[in-house]
């Protein structure tokens, strides 16, 4: 057991407690508050004087797989052969010796949801992984599978330089909408089947498309311009997808409808530059003008090492505008709703798993430093020791 005392604790479902008590037993919160006994026998880590939170959360990350040294023999986010590849897994790629891991894992970030790139329309699936283990599976939170798809200039730019389809947008939505009617029709056939012998010939791009078809998992619709969000829209709302729109650079032009249909938004990286042409209206208003709409929106770094930025860049919309309560929860609470963890991360509550981080002042001040995190109720980085433990 072990007892963390005397700190701020940002509870994220109960406000902030000062001068705070948690207890932690195997692997859990046991309880949270004030007036806690700390029984003789439990670990007391002194957190007078700090900021102490739920583990940071990024909801939309490609670490372990755009490996790092940044070289082609450690690029393995996208496989950039075939527009349409859903039969692909992020776990086949994560490798847990990446050294970007225990860089964000020192700045306090104990979960991501990583995956494949944009450069495919259907790019297959990420996963949310804890931030320590020896191998992939180790890391893997099962069942947190969701499905990438990407609208835009990625696509239409990697397969029309070779005059192959999609070369337009109106590509990119065809070449989508076609590879989930066929989805459909293999499922259907596969239903309608009364024999063995009569179903269609197994095939994994169909089976991971009637899963998400089946609503089994999400669809992560990577779109930057308002335009490119209302086709993910729309085509999302022909096939009843269960979706979340990533990126949303422009979502702020059109944060009404977004609120008005329910659709949740990964926003960032908010430190992008206008490197193409869907980010020539970038800001860093955007999340807070969406939250400020009803959006439900988290807040990502879309990068490896870079992602210990995280608690930085939601202060950053904090700055431009966005509700501080709000900006904490887009990494926290919000961030594990969004990818599916919210049932045993996000905040400091009892029955939650004790993924808990010790600030010296609040995470989104920049001189801020990450002291001490705990993974499932162990200390798995130290910065006074100024080393973390990964497996």
């Amino acid at each position: 057991m072990k007892a963390i005392v005397n700190g701020k604790l940002y509870t994220i479902s109960h406000g902030v407690i000062n001068k705070g008590t948690v207890l932690v037993d195997q692997g859990r919160i046991v309880a949270i508050g004030k007036e806690i006994p700390v029984p003789p026998e439990a670990e007391v880590i002194d957190a007078a004087g700090k900021v102490v939170t739920p583990g940071l959360i990024d909801a939309h990350s490609h670490i372990g797989l755009f490996g790092e040294p940044s070289v082609p023999a450690n690029n393995d986010g996208n496989e950039i052969t075939d527009p349409v590849t859903p039969q692909l897994r992020g776990i086949d790629s994560l490798n847990p010796d990446d050294p970007s891991f225990p860089m964000v894992l020192a700045a306090g970030v104990t979960t991501v949801f990583t995956g494949p790139g944009s450069g495919n329309l259907i790019g297959g699936t990420g996963l949310a992984i804890k931030m320590v283990g020896r191998t992939a599976d180790e890391m893997a939170i099962p069942g947190t599978e969701a499905m990438k798809m990407a609208l835009g200039e990625n696509p239409k730019r990697l397969y029309g330089e070779r005059k192959l389809m999609p070369y337009t947008r109106m590509g990119n939505a065809a070449v989508l909408r076609e590879a989930l009617v066929k989805a459909q029709n293999y499922m259907r056939k596969s239903q309608e089947a009364e024999k063995d012998k009569d179903k269609p010939e197994r095939d994994l791009k169909m089976e991971m498309l009637g899963r998400v078809l089946r609503r089994e998992m999400k669809a992560r619709i990577h779109a930057h311009r308002a335009d490119d969000i209302m086709t993910a829209i729309r085509i999302a709302e022909e096939f009843n997808l269960d979706f979340v729109i990533e990126h949303a650079t422009e979502g702020y032009r059109i944060a009404d409808l977004l609120a008005q249909k329910g659709v949740p938004c990964v926003v960032g990286p908010l430190l992008m530059s206008q490197s193409k042409m869907e980010l020539t209206k970038v800001t860093l208003e955007n999340p807070g003008l969406l939250a400020k709409a009803g959006v439900k929106v988290a807040i990502q770094c879309d990068t490896t090492s870079g992602t210990r930025w995280l608690g930085l860049h939601a202060g950053l919309a904090v700055r431009e505008g966005m509700d501080e309560v709000l900006a904490l929860e887009a990494i926290t609470r919000i961030a594990a709703e969004i990818i599916g963890v919210d049932d045993q991360l996000g905040t400091l509550e009892p029955g939650k798993q004790a993924d808990i981080v010790i600030f010296t002042e609040h995470p989104f001040n920049t001189m801020s430093l990450c002291e001490i995190v705990l993974i499932n109720g162990e200390i798995v980085y130290q910065r006074d020791s100024g080393k973390s433990c990964c497996c």
